[in-house]
Parts: structure tokens; C-alpha cells; sequence
């Protein structure tokens, strides 16, 4: 009698409350159900960050359901990790918990002893994996703007493991757990050898996540990310970098031939428009055929809504530029100053060099009307939805704004080549454009 109350008393202080043989089985089948799902998170992220020819996956329903870009932004990850990773983490870990002690009779294994009260820390997991959960769905609804369904489905297993693992014994069963599991680690700590080897572990932990978060290595996307904002700088700088004057840009006699449709007024034209100057100038064999679709009603009789007022304008300016020899010159001034009243417009047109008084009797011209119509023309026959897009010899338009890394790799597959010495000429466009800010912030002190 006496040893079966030893007994009981040793089993009380090793176990603050228990959970029935049912809740464990349904435990154990959202484990299953999260470590599936998770193998499948981290199969659509390496497919959206690794490889660029890889297949929509089924999550990608519409713009708004969409696993896909939701794995290609920054909050796809946690110090460098990707979150489908850090799940399969935390479902492993649980998983070892639930069968702690069965574990810690192997003599490899022994040290899972510490572990006095598993049912709490897996209610404690539970807990916080939802909390976090909540943040990234809030993330997801309010920032990104896009919902990954797969995510979603982790978000409730988290909350159906907390559920399932809580102490229901007491009113305040969710505080006794989280008390339970700090004074189990405490209490754990105070084994020697248990400490160290919990040093140890935070140590390689912390040099672990230091590597992968300044290197980025489990997620390219955020150095893509990062080589991208560059551009918004230049753009928000008010400067192209990359800019050149004249008629062509690129190799006129090209294979590669480039039609890039754009907006003077799209917000993020502008971006790329720095972009296409900076990839065409490190490739040969390209032409760029830039072709105005301004989404304007004044010009553009297909729209059933104005959203671009003024393009039109801008638009027959750039065109009329061309005939003294500088369109480009012109287009990446409007890119750069945003004109909106004519006056800036004609600022820009005289910082070109321009004839003002030619250019102003050149956008009345019927060729210039007819060259904007069968700009706007030939992006209707490709079915464009907006700008900015490209069409690679004539083939399907790809929408939206690529990355420079992206937009190179297209080119180079298509039949252009790496020019010799590209990093060097970037490298001194780079500093140009540096020292330009340089001067510039001396001037304002």
C-alpha cells in the first residue's frame, strides 16, 4: 500500500496532468495532417524561389488565393528559414514530446528525462504556434494582401493541438500550463549537464540563423528583393542611371527584338524602364521596340474608364522626340520628373536639348497620332491587360514588372549575349550615381 502511494506521489510530480489515450490519437493525426502539409508549403516555396520554370501549384486559385506569391515575399521566412520549416520543427518536436518517455529509456536518449511535464509544453507549443499563426494570417490579409489556403489549414492545427493538449482540470488551465512548462525548464537547468548541452544547442542555434540571415541561402527571394529596391531608390531619386539619349536602345541590327508597352503615368513603369536600360546594356544582340499603350481615354478609344489622365500627351511628346533623334532621352526624363502640367513638360523637353517650339508643332502631326494608334493597336492584339509588359519576339507578353536577374535570363535564352566587362561598367554606373548623390547632399548642407 505504501509503494502504490510512493508510486502515485512520483507520478504527481512527474506528470501535472495527463491526456486521455483519445485526445493523444487525435494529436498525433494533426501531426500527421501538419508535417503533409508543411512537406507541401516548403515544395510550393522551393518551386517559387529556386526554380524559375517551375508550374503554378494548386493553391494558386486567383490574386487573391494565391500559396504562390505568398512564398516569393519577405514573410515567407523567419531569419532567413522558411516558415514551412520552422513547422515541420515544431510538429517533430511535439511528436518527441508525446513519446518522451518511452524515449529517454534508451541510454542515448536518457537525457529526455528533463522533460518532466510533456503534456505542458505541448499545450504551451500549441498556444504559441497559434498566436504566431494569427500574426501571419493578419499579415497575410493586411500587408500582402494574398491568402495561401495550405497556411491557413496549419493555422487551424495549431489551435486544434492547443485545444487538445490543454488542462481543462482547473479554471485557469491555459496560465497553469505555461507555468508548469517555465518551472520544468527551470527546474531542468539546474542539471549540469543538461545546461551545457542547452549552451551548446543556442550557440549552434544562434550561429545556424546569423548564417542564414545574412546570407540568405534558404531564401534567394529576399536578395532578389533587395536588388530590386535599388531601382525603387533611383525612381524616387528622380534618376535613371542607366539612361542614354537617342533613338535606339540596345543593338539596332538585334535577333532579340524587345516590345516593351508602357504607361507614362503607371506608377511602376518608371522602375522598369531602369530596369530594361540597365539588363540591355550588359547584353548584345537586342533591339527595344518601346511602344506607347497609355491607359488614357483621350487616345485609347478601348478603355472603358479613364485611370491615366495625360498620358496620351506624354505620349505623342516621347513619339514627336523621335524625329530630333532623342526619344529616349525625352522618355526617361518624363520617367524620372513625372511631368503633369505642360510647363514641366516643356522643362523636361528643353533639359533634353530639344527644339521646344518643333516639339509642340510635331505632336500635332497626323504620323505621330498614327504611330500612338498602332502602338496602342498592337497591344490590344496581344490582349494586354495594363502595363508595364514585354513582348520577346512577338511571342505572349509577360505581365508586370520582372527583376533585372529574371528579365537577363529571358534575353540570354531567346538568343541574346553577356557583353565582356559588365560588372565593371555597372560597378562604374554604380559609383557615377553615388557620387551624384554625394554632391547633391553637399549642395543642400
Amino acid at each position: 500500500m505504501e509503494n502504490e502511494q510512493n508510486v502515485t506521489a512520483e507520478t504527481q510530480n512527474t506528470e501535472t496532468y495527463t491526456i486521455s489515450k483519445k485526445r493523444r490519437i487525435w494529436i498525433l493525426v494533426l501531426l500527421v495532417l501538419g508535417f503533409i502539409a508543411t512537406i507541401d508549403l516548403a515544395h510550393v516555396y522551393i518551386n517559387s524561389n529556386f526554380l524559375e520554370e517551375a508550374k503554378p501549384s494548386f493553391c494558386a486559385i486567383n490574386e487573391f488565393v494565391d500559396c504562390d506569391a505568398v512564398a516569393a515575399t519577405p514573410e515567407s521566412q523567419m531569419f532567413g528559414v522558411p516558415n514551412a520549416l520552422w513547422g515541420m520543427l515544431l510538429y517533430i518536436f511535439i511528436l518527441m514530446l508525446m513519446y518522451v518517455k518511452k524515449l529517454s529509456q534508451y541510454k542515448f536518449l536518457k537525457f529526455l528525462e528533463v522533460f518532466k511535464n510533456p503534456n505542458a509544453y505541448i499545450a504551451s507549443l500549441g498556444i504559441i504556434s497559434f498566436v504566431i499563426s494569427m500574426w501571419l494570417l493578419f499579415v497575410s490579409l493586411f500587408l500582402i494582401k494574398k491568402l495561401c489556403i495550405v497556411c491557413c489549414i496549419t493555422y487551424v492545427i495549431n489551435l486544434g493541438i492547443a485545444l487538445l493538449a490543454m488542462d481543462y482540470s482547473s479554471k485557469f488551465g491555459w496560465l497553469k500550463i505555461f507555468k508548469t512548462s517555465f518551472m520544468d525548464f527551470v527546474s531542468a537547468l539546474k542539471n549540469k549537464a543538461y545546461l551545457i548541452a542547452f549552451i551548446v544547442v543556442m550557440l549552434c542555434t544562434a550561429g545556424v540563423l546569423t548564417y542564414t540571415t545574412k546570407t540568405n541561402v534558404l531564401a534567394p527571394h529576399l536578395n532578389r528583393i533587395k536588388d530590386l529596391q535599388q531601382y525603387f531608390k533611383y525612381n524616387e531619386d528622380h534618376e535613371n542611371p542607366y539612361a542614354i539619349k537617342g533613338n535606339v536602345l540596345g543593338d539596332k541590327n538585334g535577333t532579340v527584338k524587345v516590345e516593351v508597352f508602357s504607361d507614362f503615368r503607371c506608377p511602376i513603369c518608371p522602375v522598369y524602364n531602369i530596369i530594361i536600360h540597365k539588363v540591355v546594356g550588359e547584353l548584345d544582340n537586342v533591339e527595344i521596340i518601346d511602344r506607347q499603350y497609355p491607359l488614357d481615354t483621350e487616345c485609347n478609344k478601348y478603355l472603358s474608364q479613364q485611370m491615366h489622365p495625360n498620358a496620351c500627351l506624354l505620349a505623342k511628346y516621347a513619339i514627336a522626340a523621335k524625329k530630333q533623334g532623342n526619344y529616349w532621352g525625352l522618355a526617361s526624363e518624363f520617367f524620372a520628373k513625372k511631368p503633369v502640367i505642360d510647363f514641366d513638360i516643356w522643362a523636361a523637353a528643353l533639359n533634353q536639348g530639344l527644339d521646344l517650339e518643333k516639339l509642340k508643332k510635331d505632336i500635332q502631326s497626323p504620323d505621330v497620332e498614327k504611330e500612338l494608334q498602332d502602338d496602342i493597336n498592337r497591344g490590344l492584339s496581344l490582349r494586354l491587360r495594363g502595363t508595364p509588359a514585354i513582348s520577346i519576339n512577338g511571342g505572349e507578353p509577360q505581365m508586370g514588372l520582372l527583376p533585372d536577374f529574371k528579365l537577363k535570363r529571358l534575353l540570354i535564352k531567346s538568343g541574346a549575349k553577356e557583353k565582356a566587362g559588365v560588372n565593371s561598367k555597372t560597378d562604374k554606373n554604380t559609383k557615377k550615381s553615388n557620387e551624384k548623390k554625394d554632391k547633391a547632399n553637399d549642395s543642400k548642407k
